[in-house]
This record gives structure tokens, C-alpha cells and sequence, in this order.
């Protein structure tokens, strides 16, 4: 009997995650100028990029033993209805103070915190709410939610970051995050309690480390992935603040014009999101078409700021339709691939790795930015990320393969 994918619960947990996308978007958005245009330094919005990304770091070196053997669940819902409280305190005190500095970092650290606990339990939670045989298409409906969103919020963002100030985003953030805590909070998966089983303690916490480690050691083709993908998703991250700083400062270019840039990567996922749910990917070709996306894509990040405007569109189109197929296949062969008992340390693993190099890219490449050509230094991140791609997903491809095309995805 085939499996129906849209279940109750799979259909509750899309709606809060296109809520909590919707505000977001608009608000990250709104930040990212704001910082810029306060501070007039990329060094600045990349040393808060860092501390953003220091507790994706430390909490899940601490808690994601305990995710994994615990309901995921209670965590997804009270970290979504914390961080609304949050965003709507930051909104209010924006409209009544103005905007310092050093309480934006201290609210982002906490922010992200937050974001670090959901990130962990939303990663872990939702590959259970996905019918066997329905993984493809399941990841697929995820892979778009974000760039879907971004297609509506971004030019909404811009308009509102003009018209409304960041107070009102935030505290429309706030809003949204609280109403996907309720939807969340419907959710009736069942979900295994290993600490039934026995008293947790630092020792049960440090062995449930090791054996992850150990996992992970045996698993060449696994630790390939996660390795590139740290380096490629830190360069990206990381010459955000530049982009941002180039459509601010160079001749020609504005705040709305960079929104429209950001919508043409996010159409392009969307449409390719759309392509992968109807025609999914033949096993056997998997592997070598998520290789010639990764050589696609950091070619057209060197090329990326030398552009023309409107072949600056296409070029990001081209990356985000490409991409988003690249990300499903990857996303749903990886976590497939894990088995569950271990898929939040794993997970938090990658997340770890992800958050220490993005925290040295964003430190650096900001940095680059100061003395630099805007345009030359976002070349140079991809240059450095296709050298990375070649040295670990091609040079260990036989292992790799084997994780994408064992995958059970529908055909």
C-alpha cells in the first residue's frame, strides 16, 4: 500500500515551519541592514555573525546526547514559543530606545541559543513525521518552505524595513513564532524515551559522545559531506556581510536591489524544488549530479560581483535551482543514512562543525572586507570552497556514493 505523505502531523509541522520562515526572513533582513548602516563596517556585522554562531557550537556538544533520549518535541515547542516572547520584547524596546550595538549582540547570543535547541530538535523530530518511502518528497516540501518564503518576505522586508522600522518586524516576528509554537504543540507523533532505561549522568553523556565519534570514524563518505559542507556553508555565510556592504556602497545599487537578489536565488530553489518533488533523481546519477552542482555553484560565487546586474540575477537563479536539488539529495541520503539513535548527536555534530568554521570564515572574510575590493573577496571564498570540494567529496567519491545512492528515496 503506497504511503500518503501529507499526514496530519507532517501537514502541522510544515504550517509552523512556513510561519517561524515567514518572520524570520523578515526580520534577519531587517537586522542585517541595520547593523550595516549603525556601524558602516563589515568587520562589525561579521563579528556578530560570529557570536551568533558560538552556540551552534557549545550546546550541541552539551545537549545533544540528551535530545536523543528524550521527546524532541516539548523542546521544538517552548524554544519556538521563548523566542517569540523575545522578538517581541526587542521589537517594543526598538520603538521606545534606539538601537545600541552591544545589547544587538547580547540579544543575538541569546537568540541563538535558542535557535541552536530548535535547530537540534526540529533536525532530530522531523525525520520521524515522514512516511517510509516518502523521504524524497518529504525533504523536498522542507528543501522549499525557505526559499518559497524568501520569494514573498524579501521584497515585503525591504518595503517594511522603509516604511515600518525594525520595532514593528521584530515584533511581527514575535507573533508568528507564538502562533508555530501552538501549531507545533498539535503534533502526535510518538517518540522513544531512552532515559526510561536508565539514569542519565556526565559519564552515560560522555560515552554517548564517544560512540558518535567512533561512528562517524568509520563513516569516510559521511565525514566528507559534513566537511564540505562546513566549509562551503561558512564561505557562504561568510561574505554575506560583503554582499550586503556592496549593494549599500557601490555606485548604482540599493537596498531593493539586493531584496530582488535575494528573491532570484530563492525563486530558482523554489522552482527547483518543485522539479525534484514530481521527477525525483535516478539513484545511479545522484551522486555525480550533486558533484556538478558544488563545482557550479562556487564557480558562480567567483563570478558572482563582476556581473552585470541582471546577469547577477541569473546567476543566482541558476545556483538556487541547482541547489536546492543538490540539498535534497544530500539532506535526504544523510538522514536516512543515520540511524536514529544517534541522529541528534550526529546531527549536532555537523552543526558543530558547520558553526566553528563559519565562525573563522565570517571573522576572516570580514576582515577581508576592510582592506579588500568587495568583489575580489567574495571571488576568493570561491575559489577556497571549490578546492575543498575536490579534496574531500571527489577525492573519498567511492564512499560518498555509496551514502547518496543507498538512499531510500522513492523513484
Amino acid at each position: 500500500m503506497k504511503q500518503k505523505l501529507w499526514t496530519r502531523d507532517f501537514t502541522l509541522l510544515t504550517v509552523a515551519t512556513v510561519l517561524g520562515a515567514a518572520g524570520g526572513i523578515a526580520s534577519s533582513f531587517a537586522m542585517s541592514f541595520l547593523v550595516f548602516d549603525e556601524t558602516g563596517s563589515t568587520l562589525a556585522a561579521a563579528l556578530l555573525l560570529a557570536l551568533e554562531l558560538v552556540p551552534q557550537f557549545v550546546i550541541p556538544l552539551v545537549a545533544s546526547p540528551w535530545l536523543d533520549r528524550l521527546p524532541r518535541k516539548p523542546f521544538l515547542v517552548a524554544g519556538d514559543a521563548l523566542n517569540g516572547v523575545l522578538y517581541a520584547a526587542a521589537g517594543i524596546y526598538l520603538l521606545l530606545r534606539p538601537f545600541t550595538y552591544t545589547g544587538y549582540l547580547l540579544f543575538s547570543l541569546l537568540i541563538s541559543c535558542l535557535g541552536a535547541f530548535d535547530s537540534m530538535a526540529y533536525n532530530a523530530l522531523y525525520p520521524l513525521l515522514i512516511p517510509q518511502g516518502c523521504e524524497q518528497k518529504g525533504y523536498t516540501v522542507c528543501g522549499m518552505i525557505y526559499p518559497t518564503m524568501q520569494v514573498i518576505m524579501a521584497p515585503v522586508a525591504a518595503v517594511m524595513y522603509e516604511k515600518m522600522g525594525v520595532g514593528w518586524m521584530l515584533a511581527l516576528q514575535g507573533i508568528l513564532s507564538l502562533l508555530a509554537a501552538g501549531v507545533e504543540s498539535g503534533v502526535g507523533v510518538k517518540e522513544q524515551r531512552w532515559l526510561e532505561k536508565t539514569r542519565f549522568s556526565i559519564k552515560l553523556w560522555a560515552g554517548d559522545l564517544k560512540e558518535a565519534w567512533r561512528y562517524l570514524r568509520g563513516q569516510k563518505g559521511l565525514a566528507a559531506i559534513y566537511e564540505y559542507m562546513a566549509v562551503t556553508n561558512g564561505v557562504c555565510s561568510g561574505f554575506g556581510p560583503l554582499i550586503i556592504a556592496f549593494f549599500r556602497t557601490a555606485p548604482g545599487f540599493s537596498l531593493v536591489m539586493y531584496s530582488l537578489f535575494s528573491v532570484a536565488e530563492f525563486a530558482g530553489r523554489t522552482l527547483g524544488g518543485a522539479v525534484h518533488y514530481k521527477i525525483p533523481i535516478p539513484a545511479k546519477k545522484r551522486f555525480g549530479f550533486a558533484f556538478l552542482v558544488y563545482q557550479v555553484y562556487e564557480f558562480m560565487d567567483m563570478l558572482l560581483l563582476w556581473l552585470p546586474y541582471p546577469l547577477m540575477l541569473i546567476n543566482r537563479g541558476l545556483c538556487g535551482f541547482l541547489g536546492v536539488n543538490s540539498a535534497i539529495l544530500r539532506e535526504t541520503a544523510v538522514q536516512t543514512f543515520l540511524p536514529d539513535e544517534l541522529r541528534a548527536k550526529l546531527n549536532a555534530f555537523s552543526s558543530m562543525l558547520y558553526s566553528a568554521f563559519s565562525c573563522v570564515a565570517a571573522l576572516a572574510i570580514g576582515a577581508m572586507g576592510e582592506v579588500l575590493d568587495l568583489r575580489l573577496g567574495v571571488s576568493i571564498c570561491g575559489v577556497f570552497a571549490c578546492g575543498v570540494c575536490w579534496a574531500t567529496i571527489w577525492r573519498r567519491r567511492k564512499q560518498v556514493r555509496e551514502i547518496y545512492n543507498l538512499s531510500r528515496t522513492e523513484e
